[in-house]
């Protein structure tokens, strides 16, 4: 059975793009454009991994990571930062990896593979 993806981002295009990249390799994805809709989406879903952008419209990442490691049952879930934002060490400690946008989409593979396999 596939690994199941969850992408995070407000902007249409990285999601289209970590998209067909993620399912190309073998994967299953399911989208959020922000962390209120992402809570929802990890909640009905329950992936594998969550490649989660920082700043965003109505909840940023960094606030809705706070939020669902509250929860017993998603808390485990690991996330893979793919943000702009600089600082992103003091956001989010014990996230897998952390890409830069622009963002290679081999070093994308490799740390979502070594995450979930």
């Amino acid at each position: 059975m596939a690994k199941k993806i969850l992408v995070i981002d407000d902007d249409p295009v990285v999601v289209k793009y970590l998209v067909s990249l993620l399912e190309d390799n073998g994967y299953e994805t399911c989208t959020a454009k922000d962390g209120l809709e992402a809570m929802e989406v990890l909640k009905a879903e329950r992936p594998d991994l969550i490649t989660l952008d920082l700043e965003m419209p109505e909840e940023w990442g960094t606030r809705f990571y706070r939020k669902f490691k509250k929860d017993e049952a998603l808390k485990d879930t690991p996330v893979l930062i793919i943000s702009g934002m600089p600082s992103r060490h003091l956001s989010v400690r014990d996230a897998v990896g952390y890409l830069a946008k622009p963002f290679d989409p081999d070093k994308v593979l490799e740390l979502v593979k070594k995450a979930v396999e």
